[in-house]
């Protein structure tokens, strides 16, 4: 094959499109930024109105900025706060945490409560001298030093844990039961931390930040919840967006060997709490933190976010947050399926009967349920609604956390004649309801309350009640004064 020659018309051709390429390459815009400038965002999204820093790759694909550690230099430890306090109960500012052992850092350390009242080695809750003197704390569990030793032992910072902590230090003897976990710990819990806003309104807005962690250093993340599945539903729906950190997870920052310090923590005790004068009078460790400012309104604002969960219409939500429903509603908790602290069976067939005479007579919603046939959000849903809730003493009850507290509101609690436990009665009280207790063909209430007590057939199946004395007692409730709710 002869040997390619271009002619003179494509030499003419390929230098024009040359000289083309040459002239507009040279009046091409270029970018006079860096790379990170060419990766920009579309223009359609407005940023003017942020104060951002400049975009780099790590501010655009990276949303979260690290926590620097807390650092005070050459200078003072900053001191711990104590911020509220009662047995059980303590809200501190800048609590200090090393290899374990919880640091109050004051130089004036007769300022600091005892440390019984405080904390504790979290042993099991067991009667007995012996039993008592293990829960005792001592070194290992709490030490309040000066600013200078804080310094010896820290050197010049500490890892931040930020924001608001809840901090349990109980065994896991009774977290898994709801009552305990809801009208102890998490009661206590609200009560003490919302003593910080004590003119919350009807509304139950608060200003205070959510917790942002749970911290449970004696207890596995296997055994906090309970068989029934409502102290994760309590917990979720309280505090969607809070963490929950256990026993492996405070033996990892131990493990750092580093101090850590919590901007603030609402640290809780039960064997500390019950060494209170009100868990003295009441058996409740929650009955201390009420000696502490609050508003009357102070359980509105959990109430409101686990009802309004719960409550899967927008109508039904808000009238069981925020309204009463103008047809009184009885609820009749039965435990007549547990085989363990039931009525008498003639007795419990004449109190459903008597009910229903009420409802035929009047027009009240009566209701006779077994909770554990429910599912979680028909019992929330039903707790929300309820006037009047009754039932043997047991976990049933623990609904009434959820009852709307109104002049009205009432809680009938059913015990074997000569028996008397204040769970449910004090919770009553302190969410501002009445509780009336019956002994079968009698019933008392506060201040006329008998002492505590566990005779035989407390746990029994032959419990006594007056079917027609209740029923008569739910009418007299349920016409008291309309200006009453005004």
């Amino acid at each position: 094959m002869p040997p390619f020659t271009p002619t003179v018309r494509e030499l003419c051709l390929l230098t024009t499109l040359f000289v083309g390429l040459l002239y507009f390459s040279a009046t091409f815009p270029r970018p006079s930024g860096s790379v990170t400038e060419l990766i920009r965002p579309s223009p359609h999204v407005v940023e003017d109105a942020l104060d951002v820093q400049p975009l780099t790759l790590e501010t655009q694909y990276t949303l979260q900025v690290l926590n620097p550690p807390f650092s005070w230099g050459s200078g003072q430890v900053p001191e711990t706060k104590i911020v509220a306090h009662v047995p059980g109960w303590t809200i501190f500012d800048r609590l200090y945490i090393l290899n374990g052992t919880v640091y109050v850092v004051s130089d004036t350390p007769e300022n600091v409560p005892d440390r019984k009242y405080i904390i504790s080695t979290a042993a099991f809750i067991e009667n007995g001298p012996e039993a008592e003197a293990r829960r005792l704390p001592g070194d290992k569990e709490m030490r309040i030093i000066s600013t200078e030793e804080a310094r010896r032992l820290f050197g010049t910072e500490a890892e931040r844990l930020d924001g608001v902590t809840w901090l349990a230090n109980d065994p896991k003897q009774f977290i898994t039961h709801y009552y305990h976990w809801s009208a102890e710990l998490f009661f206590g819990f609200w009560r003490t931390y919302s003593s910080l806003d004590p003119t919350i309104p009807p509304s139950g807005e608060t200003t205070l930040p959510a917790p942002r962690r749970l911290i449970f250093p004696h207890i596995d993340a296997a055994n906090w919840r309970d068989y029934a599945a409502m102290n994760q539903w309590v917990l979720r729906t309280a505090f969607p967006s809070v963490s929950m950190e256990f026993m492996n997870d405070w033996k990892e920052r131990i493990a750092l060997g580093r101090p850590f310090v919590l901007d603030r923590v609402v640290l809780a005790d039960r064997a500390a709490a019950m060494n209170g004068e009100m868990f003295l009078r009441t058996q409740r460790t929650a009955a201390n933190a009420f000696s502490l400012p609050g508003s009357v309104n102070w359980w509105t604002t959990i109430r409101n976010n686990v009802v309004g969960f719960s409550t899967l219409d927008e109508n039904a939500g808000a009238m069981s947050v925020g309204g009463v429903p103008t047809r009184p509603v009885i609820t009749y908790i039965s435990r007549q399926g547990w085989n363990r602290r039931m009525l008498i069976q003639a007795d419990h067939d004449r109190l459903v009967q008597e009910l229903y005479r009420l409802r035929d007579t009047y027009g009240y919603e009566v209701n006779v349920v077994e909770m554990d046939k429910l599912t979680r959000i028909e019992q929330f849903r039903l707790a929300a609604r309820t006037t009047i809730m009754m039932g043997v003493h047991g976990n049933g009850l623990t609904a009434l956390l959820w009852m709307r507290p109104t002049p009205r509101s009432t809680v009938m609690e059913f015990f074997f004649p000569g028996g008397f436990a204040h769970d449910y009665e004090y919770t009553t009280r302190a969410l501002g309801m009445v509780h009336y207790g019956f002994w079968g063909d009698r019933y008392f209430t506060r201040p006329d309350v008998p002492p505590v007590a566990y005779p035989e057939g407390f746990q029994g199946n032959s419990i006594p009640i007056d079917g027609a004395l209740v029923a008569e007692l739910c009418h007299e409730r349920l016409t008291l004064s309309e200006e009453a709710d005004d």
